[in-house]
């Protein structure tokens, strides 16, 4: 992929700096511009690499490793991806992606920590138990969920995709139970069950006391506009959109790779920056997926893009079912010998150094031989040696 002509740290660069005298940040959000403004610059250092076949030198910088970053999501997919290989199992895989109304974005937005845990448990457990009903599958599913906070015009969109293999274990572990071609479960009755799931779970939390009500939500610390919200939100469709089954397990990491370590908004899709306006392009869903492009002033893109920054160590991948870590180590090797799948192959060790990336004369292997500091960087690169960057 070629690299873009934009991107968020341009933004960053260009409007940063008015944005933070106007804005009030939280810290998670003033270290994700410090980051990505710095990353892959001389401000983090970095390393001397040579070529092993010219011995041609170059100095790349160091990633900021910021998960919100732009640029430095394809490293952590590519490993994390390695790891999902050896899970796969020789079944079809689903796609099902669970949304809440509108009306609760901005309750949400004020607990996240809180809610969207809630959002994790409500789907994921909504789907174990319809899956383990015997009128539906009657198995025990394993699943992985993603959370996504965005919409495509980065405005607030909370929403889960999970990724399910199509049958689980039997209820005593002795056979695998197959789902039926080209269908995992039924739409309708797991929104009821989510939607039922995720209002009984926000009531505890109400009457717990672990909520927090701010702005356009202070009226809800009132129980009985609490209690009149929750009924308008009973009363509302809840989206369960099952996309169509992957071609088969081999698809399966491709398309992973699309969701599970995205951020806001990629560097390619940003069309211009500058000092006045940013414009990006966006695919409009309620319009068959039509390509338009929105503009924005420097300061509501970034703001816009800092609304998703997550909570500090709130993970956004998680497993459940048979694939979480407690049950993973026994029950997928059970799935493995019941499915007749032999066991992944294991790569040997490497004793030797792997290259960082192709030498830009020859194409030839860059091994790295010195890391720097971003004052090395300095004088180093006032030297006659060529500053390469691999991004």
């Amino acid at each position: 992929m070629t690299r873009p002509p934009f991107e968020v740290a341009d933004v960053i660069r260009t409007a940063g700096s008015r944005f933070r005298e106007r804005a009030s940040l939280t810290w998670p959000q003033a270290k994700v511009l410090d980051a990505i403004a710095r990353c892959r610059t001389a401000a983090l250092g970095g390393h001397r690499d040579q070529c092993s076949n010219c011995g041609h030198q170059a100095i790349s910088y160091n990633s900021c490793r910021n998960r919100h970053c732009p640029k430095c999501q394809t490293n952590a997919r590519e490993q994390w991806l390695a790891k999902r290989q050896q899970e796969l199992l020789p079944v079809g895989y689903y796609h099902l992606v669970f949304s809440v109304p509108h009306a609760l974005v901005p309750l949400m937005w004020q607990n996240q920590r809180r809610l969207f845990a809630l959002l994790f448990e409500a789907s994921a457990a909504t789907l174990l138990e319809v899956a383990a009903d015997p009128k539906h599958l009657g198995a025990q599913a394993g699943l992985l969920a993603v959370l996504h906070t965005w919409g495509q015009t980065l405005q607030p969109h909370p929403h889960v995709h999970c990724v399910v293999p199509g049958g689980g274990l039997s209820p005593d572990h002795s056979h695998w139970i197959s789902s039926r071609p080209h269908f995992f479960l039924p739409v309708k009755v797991l929104s009821h069950v989510f939607r039922g799931k995720f209002l009984a779970g926000l009531r505890r939390a109400f009457h717990r006391d672990q909520l927090r009500f701010y702005g356009e939500c202070l009226p809800l610390t009132e129980e009985k506009n609490f209690a009149a919200f929750l009924r308008t939100l009973f009363q509302q469709d809840w989206v369960v959109y099952a996309k169509p089954p992957f071609g088969g397990p081999e698809h399966v990491l491709h398309y992973l790779a699309r969701y599970t370590h995205r951020v806001a908004i990629s560097n390619h899709r940003l069309l211009s920056v500058s000092d006045a306006a940013i414009s990006f392009r966006w695919k409009d869903y309620a319009h068959g997926s039509k390509h338009r492009t929105l503009t924005l002033s420097p300061e509501e893109f970034l703001r816009r893009f800092l609304q998703h920054v997550l909570p500090r160590g709130f993970p956004r991948i998680r497993y459940f079912g048979w694939l979480t870590n407690r049950s993973r180590g026994s029950l997928l090797p059970l799935c493995r010998y019941l499915l007749h799948q032999p066991p992944p192959a294991t790569d040997a060790p490497s004793s030797t150094q792997p290259a960082t990336w192709p030498c830009p004369r020859c194409q030839g292997p860059m091994y790295l031989i010195e890391r720097l500091t971003a004052a090395q960087i300095f004088f180093a690169e006032t030297r006659p040696v060529g500053a390469y960057d691999t991004s």
